[in-house]
């Protein structure tokens, strides 16, 4: 599994992160469509390309073959992504994909080793804005737009533990978005036989044979299907964009198999718990959006239990505002990770205790 790269500047970039946007997004006019324009200031680190994205904390996704059990975690065998890259990319672009293979040191093995799971990437008038390619269920046109490249993977020890790389294409090979000044590319991993789970991450690279930012960009999903980490206590997060006429969103989760919660973090809430699944089910749960929780993201937390917990645990989940529409989950939280607005008080008032609690020297 590749370790994700850290230095030294990283809580100078977190705070700056935090401070920047929450400026940036005051300026910028979020549509349904447009979750991208304001994140190029963080993409000097290698925070902005992964998928899942580092601080999302997940470690792979997940993708059964089509005769998989859905009690293992996966309702439809099925997950799209989108990437976004601004028009001002001029240069060739490349989607990674890591152990695209199914079998092996990461992946979820039943019997024989017989799945295949297929990679497409589309682009052209529709790959977006197609209404099908924007739900959580594989119907109708889903595959829409222009097919630009695809390849099946069964087992292949040349990719388990390595890349894959699509490509190149050009910036406008996507669907062009001039109102939002942006390309739109979708990546469909479908698994199209086998019964074996297939982990996998994705890298948006402007170079074939290494990992490196393609500025501005982002990505972003209407269903995650994941596994969790077997680590107890961990934590992963997604980071839905609450727009400012959305005043209720309702959480859906599938085969949560009891381990642990689910809670809502944001400038209102501090750790709200939302309905949990069982095995092979779904659950539901509607919560009230405030005002001040509008033109923000939600951070969606998923705590591990740390008695009991379950391991290889895959889970599915989307979100729908009272519209009925699905919110798309940015790898970039859009005006940054949101913060319990009476948690930076609290901190300050226990730096003011402690400063107050140093005595004075007697000499």
């Amino acid at each position: 599994m590749p370790q994700i790269l850290r230095n030294k500047n990283r809580n100078y970039i977190k705070m700056m992160k935090r401070i920047t946007s929450q400026m940036l997004v005051k300026s910028v006019v979020i549509f349904p469509a447009l979750f991208v324009l304001i994140n190029s200031f963080f993409t000097s680190q290698t925070l902005a390309q992964p998928v899942p994205a580092e601080d999302e904390n997940i470690p792979f996704l997940v993708t059964f073959g089509s005769a998989g059990l859905k009690s293992w975690g996966d309702d439809d065998y099925c997950q799209i992504f989108f990437l976004s890259v601004p028009l001002t990319q001029k240069t060739p672009i490349y989607i990674r994909v890591y152990d695209p293979d199914c079998g092996g040191q990461f992946d979820e093995m039943y019997g024989a080793e017989d799945t295949k799971t297929k990679f497409s990437i589309y682009g052209g008038v529709g790959a977006y804005t197609d209404k099908d390619a924007q739900k959580t269920e594989p119907v109708g046109n889903f595959k829409s737009g222009t097919l630009l490249d695809s390849k099946t993977f069964g087992v292949d020890p040349k990719y388990d533990n390595g890349w894959y790389t699509f490509g190149p294409f050009n910036p406008s090979d996507g669907e062009k978005m001039q109102e939002y000044g942006t390309y739109y590319f979708k990546i469909i991993a479908q698994g199209i036989q086998g019964d074996d789970g297939n982990l996998y991450t994705y890298y948006f690279s402007t170079s074939a044979s290494e990992n490196k930012r393609i500025e501005g960009s982002n990505a972003f999903t209407f269903e995650y299907t994941f596994r969790m980490p077997d680590k107890p206590g961990s934590v992963c997060h997604l980071y839905p964009y609450i727009r400012e006429d959305v005043v209720s969103i309702q959480q859906h989760n599938f085969d949560w198999d009891a381990d642990g919660q689910m809670r809502i973090v944001s400038y209102e809430k501090k750790g709200e718990l939302a309905a949990l699944s069982n095995e092979n089910d779904w659950k539901s749960s509607k919560h009230e959006i405030k005002k001040t929780e509008q033109k923000s993201s939600l951070d969606f937390q998923f705590v591990k239990g740390k008695a009991d917990a379950k391991p290889r645990n895959n889970i599915c989940f989307y979100m729908t505002n009272q519209f009925g529409e699905f919110l798309p989950f940015n790898a970039i939280p859009i005006g940054g990770v949101p913060k319990y607005k009476y948690d930076g008080l609290i901190n300050q008032m226990q730096q003011n205790e402690r400063f107050n609690s140093v005595k004075p020297s007697s000499k």
